[in-house]
């Protein structure tokens, strides 16, 4: 043997042979420990069990992933509350902790929201509420939707939503929010959720960000196995469709959902960019981010870019519980994959919410106490399941009928009614036709009246459809998540029925599309109900698949418009258009047929819908509503970039927002197109004259704003150490639900160090844009630079309410010198482009005949700056004057200034 290994170690052959065997196993060890390091980077995913790989999955490293939330430290409003929150978390047990992130499943819980609640309020939709341009009423009805949650033991309402904006006009839940524009969305968002929280109760922000259509938003809905990406630029994403969430920010909401689909190649919910870059340490953020429902699609990832809430908890697809967290996220703090202190914040962050709100003031639940949801979403029966989801069978009390103060003396109920009819545009009126006199129109007869069309009336009920998937009846909200059992609904029928008086008018209804000429030629007045529905992409109706195929409307609706205008009177009589709509449809087929003398937008009322409507059409109160979007003479003047991705067109779906910040009203100014109604847009009974605009400079135009500055408490600190693995086993005995998820491990064998998690260990510094510093963002971008003010007339007989719009046109010929990257001394001048204008601001103004008021508009730092994607800043251009505009509507702009 040794004269063998002599042999060998001096034969020059075999040395040979022995190098170029070590070469190929160094280059396989290489090769693997490449392939090793390819996987774990690019997924960055835990120990999750099961483990998805994210084949086509590019993580976003415009930031990089950290192990700690960037806002480790708070604002002064919630002071009190972290210091308590953790406090209580340096107390939890590992599995404690767990629990509070991690959702424990579909249907284990008695109730989903209020939405399938008895003794509600069925309020109008947010696209409404944006059309009602009254931050008064935004706010009332936040603060009554957070009451009768708080009634209800609800602590989380999953609104106001900001996302969608709406700029495909075909998106499916653009009625859910308030409208196409990021300050009006913003605006409404804002009281929204400062009348929700004013109650106790948890609001959330959602969907952050860029869920703009429901094609492709989830991969199982539509059998694809990655959901779709929204392809954004930076400056659009700051200007546009972040912007709400900051106001939201500003407002101190408790939540902030993150979207279903991926922003630039990443999925929402794991995020890092947008989640910690922005939303936390850009914006400050002080609450907790929860996935939308099924929206989490890694484990440790999600944790680290930010996410501290899985919702519902357990994966789509699984049906026996297994989950992203759960027993998954407690395995990773046991193996090191994530910091026991990165979990620490994320539960911080839930229970400081919790106790912003005041929440540990509540009732307990049982046993303890009568708190917690009174009632249960899967049935009407007094008696149900706790856990509808698993397969426990026992019969407890889950319903106790407990109905609002507020429902019960009618107060919700009013408002109900006046947000829909404030939030009703009247498009059109020749002749006066509007309002209508309860006596009718004509002296020496009967006036013979016809109400037509399906959406007039009842149909089989508003709750014939779950969650409203079928549009039947009259139409008072899009369906979905988004919509609620009613209580009742007042149908435009019953409404126009009791307020004729039938000693002087001849009343007949015609309630489907299908009518005969004969049904028309006999009436001195047609009124004409038609709509257009859409809604949340887990469910259809006739081949519409959440968003609308087009933007006409409904069910041969424009035949049935045609024929009545046509048709009325044998062409004498006078047609009046009644819409109920999702969102902008096209009314060229019969808008300027001389029998249409009005056209009135009632949106989607809510369950007021009939007696609003009235209150409009008879003129008990003035029009007051405008729009809250454009609408086009054909679809195809949105733009290109504007429609609606039906057809995949990758592996992955890419939809590429190149229109970047031209769209709705921007669109059309920068095009020079005529739309048929522009937005902020409505006419009302009374007329209004706007004069002596006069614009003051509060501060000097300076380029960027103060310095970050921020409050650093000093917190509590943690024990931060790795528990005992046995802690976290299921108790000994211990008997579960099927399904439900639970934050227990069942082996300590589970818990494993291994050597790709480390990479999972990268930076933890902060980002500390200057754009941050508080609430929303920098507080100086807040600040008041410039007061426009001016008086309003009304000029007009009776009361009524206009809507002051203001709006700003940027400088012209403004640059940015930027260096090249990666060179010392070249240089490139930018131009910056900006749309014609933008608005700013808005005030809602009430006034009898002859009264002027004058109004005073204010313009923040932010109002007047454009996100610089080479500085990451606000930036106010200081060469150059800025003009702004006020009148009431976007193309209604009779005064100007500049400064």
């Amino acid at each position: 043997m040794d004269k063998l290994k002599e042999t060998r170690n001096h034969n020059p052959a075999w040395i040979k042979q022995r190098r170029f065997l070590s070469l190929i196993l160094f280059l396989i060890a290489a090769l693997l420990t490449i392939i090793i390091i390819f996987l774990f980077w690019g997924s960055q995913e835990s120990l999750d069990r099961p483990r998805l790989q994210r084949k086509y999955h590019i993580p976003d490293r415009t930031f990089p992933m950290k192990q700690r939330s960037p806002q480790v430290k708070t604002v002064p409003r919630w002071q009190d509350s972290y210091f308590k929150a953790q406090s209580l978390v340096n107390n939890m047990t590992l599995v404690e902790k767990v629990n509070v992130t991690t959702g424990v499943g579909w249907q284990m819980g008695l109730c989903v929201g209020i939405r399938f609640a008895d003794n509600i309020t069925a309020f109008p939709a947010g696209i409404t509420v944006g059309a009602t341009w009254n931050r008064e009423l935004m706010y009332k009805r936040g603060e009554a939707l957070g009451r009768e949650a708080r009634r209800k033991g609800v602590n989380v309402l999953l609104g106001p939503s900001m996302g969608p904006l709406g700029v495909l006009p075909a998106g499916g839940r653009n009625w859910e929010g308030f409208g196409t524009d990021p300050v009006l969305q913003g605006i409404a968002s804002a009281e929204t959720i400062r009348g929700t929280q004013n109650e106790g109760v948890i609001a959330t922000a959602k969907h952050f960000v860029l869920n703009e259509q429901e094609h492709f938003r989830q991969p199982h809905e539509w059998n694809n196995s990655e959901a779709m990406s929204t392809n954004i630029d930076d400056r659009t994403l700051h200007e546009v469709y972040v912007w709400p969430f900051s106001e939201s920010v500003r407002a101190g909401v408790g939540s902030v959902m993150c979207a279903y689909q991926m922003v630039n190649n990443t999925y929402s919910c794991n995020n890092n960019r947008l989640l910690n870059g922005i939303l936390k340490d850009e914006l400050a953020f002080q609450g907790f981010v929860q996935s939308d429902w099924y929206g989490q699609q890694v484990g440790v990832e999600s944790a680290l870019a930010g996410m501290d809430v899985s919702m519902p908890g357990e994966i789509h697809y699984s049906d026996s519980g297994e989950s992203f967290w759960g027993p998954n996220l407690t395995t990773a703090v046991l193996n090191g994959s994530i910091e026991v202190g990165k979990l620490n914040y994320m539960v911080t962050r839930i229970v400081a919410a919790w106790y912003q709100l005041k929440q540990d003031e509540w009732e307990k639940p049982p046993p303890d106490g009568r708190g917690g949801p009174n009632f249960s979403s899967w049935t009407k029966n007094k008696t149900g399941h706790l856990h509808e989801g698993s397969d426990d069978d026992q019969n407890v009390t889950v319903n106790r009928y407990v109905r609002a103060p507020n429902v019960w003396n009618n107060s919700h109920i009013d408002l109900a009614r006046e947000i829909a009819a404030e939030g009703t545009v009247l498009l059109k009126n020749e002749d006066g036709i509007l309002p209508l006199s309860a006596k009718g129109t004509t002296s020496d007869r009967k006036t013979k009246v016809g109400v037509f069309g399906e959406d007039a009336g009842p149909g089989d009920g508003p709750n014939v459809c779950p969650d409203r998937s079928c549009n039947q009846g009259t139409l008072g909200s899009g369906w979905g998540s988004g919509a609620v059992d009613f209580p009742y609904l007042i149908t435009p029928w019953d409404e126009i029925k009791k307020t004729y008086d039938s000693n002087n008018v001849s009343l007949n209804e015609y309630l489907y599309n299908g009518i005969q000429d004969n049904d028309l030629e006999d009436k001195d007045l047609c009124i004409v109900f038609a709509n257009a529905d859409s809604g949340e992409g887990f469910a259809s109706w006739e081949g519409i698949y959440g968003d609308r195929n087009d933007l006409s409307i409904q069910k041969d609706g424009n035949n049935l418009i045609r024929q009545a205008s046509d048709k009325c009177g044998k062409g004498k009589g006078s047609t009046i258009v009644v819409l109920h709509s999702v969102g902008p449809v096209m009314m060229e087929d019969w808008i300027e047929e001389p029998g249409v003398k009005a056209v009135v937008l009632a949106n989607l009322p809510g369950q007021e819908s009939g007696r609003a409507l009235g209150d409009v059409l008879f003129g008990r109160v003035d029009a007051t509503g405008r729009l809250p979007y454009t609408i086009a003479k054909d679809p195809e003047d949105y733009g290109p970039e504007s429609k609606v991705l039906y057809e995949s067109n990758d592996v992955v779906p890419q939809k590429n927002f190149t229109q970047g910040l031209y769209f709705d009203y921007r669109y059309f100014d920068k095009q020079n197109i005529t739309p048929r109604y522009e937005f902020g847009y409505g006419l009302s009974y009374t007329s209004f004259q706007l004069s002596g605009i006069n614009i003051k400079a509060l501060s000097q135009k300076s380029a960027t704003a103060n310095s970050r500055s921020e409050v650093n408490v000093t917190l509590p600190s943690y024990n931060e150490s790795i528990p005992d693995p046995n802690s976290a086993l299921f108790p000994e005995g211990f008997n579960g639900l099927e399904r439900y998820v639970y934050p227990y491990i069942s082996s300590v064998d589970d818990v494993q160090e291994t050597e790709r998690l480390h990479f999972l260990r990268r930076r933890t510094d902060e980002y500390n844009l200057t754009a941050g510093g508080g609430e929303g963002g920098n507080p100086s971008l807040f600040e008041s630079m410039v007061n426009v003010s001016l008086t309003v007339n009304n000029t007009g007989e009776r009361a009524g309410k206009t809507v002051v719009q203001l709006y700003v046109s940027f400088p012209s010929g403004v640059n940015e010198t930027v260096k090249e990257e990666g060179e010392d001394e070249d240089e490139r001048v930018i131009s910056i482009d900006f749309p014609n204008r933008v608005l700013r601001n808005f005030e809602k103004v009430e006034l009898q005949p002859g009264q002027s008021k004058e109004v005073t508009l204010s313009l923040t730092r932010k109002d007047l700056s454009y996100w610089s994607i080479y500085q990451q800043n606000w930036i106010i251009p200081t060469a150059g004057k800025f003009k702004i505009w006020a009148g009431q509507s976007s193309r209604d702009l009779p005064l100007t200034g500049e400064f």
